[in-house]
């Protein structure tokens, strides 16, 4: 089975994708496979750096610097829509070719985590979709805390998204963390079961 994961910032999304790695599900992580279709000499970077210019790729080590790039794109939704135009369809890709390679080598489930799931339409990428969920004023303390942000910057990364009320309406499942660590690998556990469940 493919899932996808998604989640908002702050929800605690990548502290689920690594418990559920130790369910032995295999985790396809569209952050991860987006940093590396930008990496130099791959086609996206050089799509990105056309589009954006030479000013946005680093000196030091002539790979795309991702905050000179995230100033440019956040606060402007026609040049966000240009590098989304660029790299989603390069992870979405890369993300399909790894899950298979899962698949042919025995996985049973393949989570597909990805962000931005609802906002770009992807659930014909993955058979079922989970939330990680906490509410939104949970969202902004825990951000603001490890990013170091003003609340004024977390709330316009928020706009970026859906909100993660509608998120709810729109997925199969949810997992709440909203609460402490224990209570959240529980909520996962029980998840797990309930998928292990239904392939029996």
């Amino acid at each position: 089975m493919i899932i996808g994961l998604t989640g908002g910032i702050g929800t605690g999304k990548s502290t689920v994708s690594k418990m559920m790695r130790g369910f032995d599900w295999v985790v396809v992580d569209a952050d991860v496979i987006a940093r590396q279709v930008v990496e130099p000499h791959e086609p996206a970077f050089e799509a990105i750096v056309e589009a954006f210019g030479d000013d946005i790729v680093s000196e030091e080590t002539g790979t795309i610097n991702r905050e000179k790039l995230g100033r440019i794109v956040f606060d402007d939704e026609e040049k966000r829509e240009r590098l989304n135009s660029i790299v989603h369809p390069a992870v979405r890709e890369a993300m399909k070719a790894e899950a298979e390679e899962a698949k042919d080598y025995g996985a049973e489930v393949v989570v597909m985590d990805i962000p931005l799931l609802i906002e770009s339409d992807l659930f014909h990428m993955v058979e079922r979709t989970v939330l990680v969920y906490a509410p939104e004023e949970q969202q902004i303390e825990r951000v603001m805390e490890r990013n170091g942000l003003t609340e004024d910057e977390v709330r316009a990364r928020l706009r970026a998204q859906l909100p993660i009320e509608e998120k709810k309406q729109r997925v199969d499942d949810v997992i709440d963390n909203s609460g402490s660590l224990e209570e959240l690998e529980a909520e996962v556990s029980a998840y797990v079961e309930t998928i292990h469940n239904l392939l029996a």
